[in-house]
């Protein structure tokens, strides 16, 4: 099996610089021998075996219960030598039939009902906060931040991102507006406190929603912003404008159809809304099965040809999309490096499997980003083709203004 399991190893990694200690003492050497070197060790054979089985989930199972070592750099080295080959990887025949299995399993029994979605979501959101305190930025934005320069701070480019996607809304004082997906409050606050609109905020974890409501009580918001734990499916309601941020993801493409259509229903006839998911700019593929069982349960991550059919089938026009590409993958690296800054204090919280299984997910993610082509897509919708300026150049004066207006608040000061 071990010669297999070099076999399999080889036809994988023709680039970077890889080296393998087997369960038996062998060392071989996988790559052209090009960029950071990285070194792993396999504490049995059972370990090398599950790995020929199924890659893609055993690998991650494997280094959470540290059966698999990096003795030489780190998991993201790793990670990264894998992902730069994936094109090879994803020429494994048998492998791509495991993923369809998997894909079609997903659909036939995970499927986000409303039922499964808050499941899903406590998952992984209802974790203690003070995790995600470790390594988000003061405002706790737990998505894609927007890097204006390669200098910006995460404090500064999580604050653009707000501002980039209140720019592009238009947001005017007094406009009701529906945060789906809202975090622990973030977006919301900034677009009652720097745009003056009334917004009502939706999540389905309880966690969250605690949070969000104590900051609006402290930032005196309490009278501009309602924070519900509430379906996207359950509201009955009007609106000027719909946000939702990285929310997106967890809707299921079972359910596309159903989410937009409820989005134009909920717009008011001039209204505009404003969808920011992560998406991949390859062909549609199938979630990985380690972040699907982990991370994010019932996760999705679409091409723009998935989404598309289900707006035009919602009679909403798309008014302009934006590809953030790299800008996701520095946000990571930057939760990665703090969440390394502050492990000892996640051990704390957790225990040493947890922290592996996070350093995994970062890792990983980051390298998707950098190596595989996953992108964020901001993806603007009207119900009126004439609702939206005919040029971007509005968003740009509408950003000078906005950041005149929140450099001088002090409402966007709380710390997370």
């Amino acid at each position: 099996m071990e010669k297999l399991f070099r076999r399999f190893i080889a036809a994988i990694i023709k680039t970077g610089s890889l080296e393998i200690e087997a369960a038996s003492g062998a060392i071989y050497h996988f790559g052209d021998g090009s960029g950071p070197p990285a070194r792993l060790r396999f504490a049995d054979r059972a370990a090398q075996n599950a790995v020929l089985r199924n890659p893609t989930l055993h690998f991650g199972e494997l280094y959470m219960e540290g059966r698999v070592t990096v003795e030489t750099g780190t998991i993201y080295d790793v990670l990264a030598i894998i992902c730069g080959n994936i094109d090879n990887l994803e020429r494994i025949w048998w492998l791509q039939a495991l993923t369809a299995v998997h894909g079609r399993l997903r659909h036939m029994f995970k499927a986000n009902s409303s039922r499964r979605a808050r499941q899903n979501v406590a998952h992984h959101y209802d974790l203690d906060r003070r995790l995600y305190q470790l390594f988000l930025d003061s405002d706790m934005q737990y998505s894609c931040a927007y890097f204006e320069n390669p200098e910006a701070t995460l404090d500064e480019a999580q604050l653009a991102k707000k501002r980039h996607i209140a720019a592009k809304l238009m947001v005017e004082r007094g406009e009701r507006v529906l945060d789906i997906g809202c975090g622990w409050g973030g977006m919301a606050l900034y677009l009652a406190d720097i745009c003056g609109a009334r917004v009502t905020g939706i999540t389905l974890s309880r966690e969250q929603l605690a949070y969000a409501r104590d900051r609006a009580t402290e930032a005196g918001q309490t009278g501009m912003i309602d924070f519900r734990l509430q379906d996207y499916r359950e509201i009955d309601e009007r609106f000027d404008k719909i946000v939702s941020v990285g929310m997106f993801e967890h809707v299921g493409p079972e359910f596309y159809d159903a989410y937009f259509q409820q989005v134009a229903k909920m717009l008011n006839p001039d209204g505009m809304a404003l969808i920011h998911t992560i998406g991949t700019a390859r062909v549609q593929y199938e979630p990985d099965p380690w972040v699907n069982k982990y991370i994010f349960p019932g996760g999705y991550i679409p091409a723009l040809s998935t989404i598309m059919p289900s707006i035009q089938k919602a009679g909403l026009y798309v008014t302009d999309i934006e590809v953030l590409r790299l800008h996701y993958a520095a946000t990571l690296r930057s939760w990665r490096e703090r969440f390394l800054a502050h492990r000892a204090e996640a051990m704390a919280l957790y225990d040493e499997r947890f922290c592996r299984m996070w350093e995994y997910y970062l890792a990983g993610s980051e390298c998707a980003f950098r190596y595989t082509g996953e992108v964020v897509f901001q993806i603007q919708l009207a119900k009126k083709v004439e609702t939206v300026p005919l040029t971007r150049d509005y968003m740009l004066r509408r950003e000078a203004e906005l950041r005149r207006r929140d450099s001088a608040s002090s409402g966007l000061r709380i710390a997370g």
